[in-house]
């Protein structure tokens, strides 16, 4: 890579004081046997006082309880060492002969140990969920126990992203490029209308017998297919402000259209609200132009005066100005537009959605037992009450959870700034890859850093250091294992730029689902690594602050 020299710097731009080659480690010779009172390389650790603890602390998270401004003690991490070197000739030789022995003989079970941590290094022990932790910016990596767990509906220790395929049902094709899915609700809708048509049919057509469930389906069908028109008429707006659509979904209450990125201002915002009861309104008025030459009381001129009908309560009932419906979000762009904020126009347009929801769920039964939409007759009276209710539950309870998570997403992408790479990267070491762990962790406690880069001779970084594999390795086990063993090859995608924030961000990690990702400046030179989980942490924690 052109530029790196492996000189790793720390989130508030300052430079480490590690060379950008790290020395050779020592020999396997001169490696201390572990004993009862073996080394600890771990000790000169400056843990944060404020890091979450796991449910099942072990000695390094006992460690980690020490306060932040206490001196690393680097002592112990070197004692062994020292001692060999005080000793007179005879007891160097003795001590060399032993440490050789015990080398020796556990070198069968380091070598297993080494690849038991390798294998282990791909899952990260369960922790107990901490979703509102903070993350501190200095925590020592030999003392940190694996990322807690995770936010709702994201997997441990990675990004949030969303499934490489939509999914949602059914795949019926790909109009302008968007993948549209019918539900597997559609079909009980559809029987629904089926039965429901059928009845109307059998009053108007009774001739038809049986037959009249076949027209009913196709009335079902068509019904849907002008919805679908309605959602499209979004989608192509969307395309023409360039906007991503992830999927075009047919459900039970109708379509939605997925758009991934808000509006740039807000007239393209009403535009790509008003364009859907816009085209159900000529959709209507198309059924109804071709209704005048038909016969009334016949199959099409039924069918034809159905299609008009429904798609002028359609395009009615997404007026309403109440979110989530096409109303709303005019009224938002609105609001938008007088105030200057997108989130003033978000909270006034997700209240009203809620009055809405109220006034369905109250009124739809009372307007429809009164005549006022064609109820009230006294066939079934108790049978129609239920049905009303319920279905003006329904209405009203997809209303309400609509404009609440309006809400949520608005706060979302209000927050979404706040998540830049060059604060939540943690200060790397390089290492080459013959480092002992131990070695390595030393080194990262002795400079402060969080997270370990493997790197070859010249200081081009070849992979990262899992922060699972580390804490899977016993720490007895760490001075005869070599950090690439636990080590993961970087790949293109998993290089990622220091400048980054925000929705960029989030989607190049999205790009390349991974724990750690190398962080670069534009001239590649190694800025540190990003951890997943911290991203995660700070998500939340920005998630949870008041707007």
């Amino acid at each position: 890579m052109s530029g790196a020299s492996g000189q790793p710097r720390s989130g508030d731009d300052q430079p480490t004081d590690h060379p950008a080659v790290p020395t050779p480690p020592p020999p396997a010779a001169e490696a201390p046997a572990p004993t009862e009172d073996g080394p600890d390389t771990d000790t000169a650790a400056t843990p944060d006082s404020n890091t979450p603890a796991s449910n099942t602390p072990g000695p390094e998270a006992a460690r980690a309880e020490e306060p932040e401004d206490e001196t690393p003690d680097t002592t112990a991490a070197t004692a062994p060492k020292t001692k060999t070197h005080e000793t007179g000739a005879d007891e160097a030789g003795s001590d060399q002969a032993e440490a050789d022995r015990a080398g020796a003989d556990r070198a069968g079970a380091d070598k297993a140990g080494a690849d038991e941590a390798a294998a282990d290094g791909a899952k990260t022990p369960e922790s107990a969920p901490d979703t509102a932790g903070t993350h501190e910016t200095h925590r020592t990596l030999a003392h940190t126990e694996p990322p807690t767990g995770p936010a709702p509906g994201m997997a441990k220790g990675e990004p949030p992203r969303p499934p490489k395929e939509p999914g949602g049902g059914i795949l019926m094709g790909r109009p302008f490029g968007v993948p549209v899915y019918v539900a597997p609700s559609w079909f009980l809708v559809a029987a629904l209308i089926t039965w429901v048509f059928g009845g109307q049919l059998d009053r108007v057509l009774p001739e038809l017998g049986a037959a009249r469930y076949l027209v009913s389906l196709f009335f079902a069908v068509a019904f849907y297919a002008s919805v679908l028109v309605h959602e499209l008429a979004h989608t192509v707006a969307a395309i023409r402000f360039k906007l991503p659509v992830r999927r075009i979904q047919l459900q039970f209450f109708g379509g939605v259209s997925e758009i991934e990125k808000e509006a740039e201002t807000p007239g393209r915002e009403f535009v790509l609200a008003f364009v859907g009861p816009l085209l159900s309104l000529v959709l209507a008025g198309l059924f109804y132009l071709a209704m005048k030459p038909v016969q009334p009381g016949t199959v099409p001129g039924v069918l034809l005066a159905g299609l008009m009908v429904s798609n002028l309560i359609v395009a009615a009932f997404n007026l309403l100005p109440g979110l989530p419906l096409d109303g709303g979000r005019m009224l938002r762009a609105v609001v938008w537009k007088i105030t200057g904020k997108p989130m003033s126009g978000t909270v006034a347009a997700a209240w009203v959605g809620r009055a809405l929801a109220v006034a369905v769920l109250v009124g739809l039964p009372l307007l429809n037992s009164s005549g006022g939409l064609g109820g009230g007759t006294e066939e079934s009276g108790g049978m129609n009450t239920v049905t009303d209710a319920l279905l003006a539950a329904i209405l009203a309870a997809i209303i309400w959870t609509g404009a609440g998570n309006s809400l949520r997403m608005a706060r979302l992408r209000e927050h979404l700034p706040e998540l830049r790479a060059r604060t939540l990267t943690r200060r790397a070491v390089p290492v080459e890859t013959d480092t002992p762990l131990s070695e390595a962790l030393r080194r990262a406690n002795a400079a402060g850093a969080r997270a370990l880069v493997v790197v070859d001779a010249d200081g081009h970084p070849l992979s990262l250091v899992r922060e699972s594999a580390i804490v899977g390795v016993p720490e007895h086990r760490r001075p005869w294992v070599p950090v690439s063993g636990l080590a993961q090859d970087l790949t293109d995608d998993m290089r990622v730029s220091a400048e980054l924030s925000g929705e960029e961000l989030l989607d190049a990690l999205r790009a390349a689902p991974a724990t750690e990702y190398l962080v670069v400046e534009t001239t590649g030179e190694i800025y540190g690594v990003l951890s997943a989980a911290d991203v995660e942490r700070a998500f939340v924690k920005a998630m949870a602050r008041p707007s």
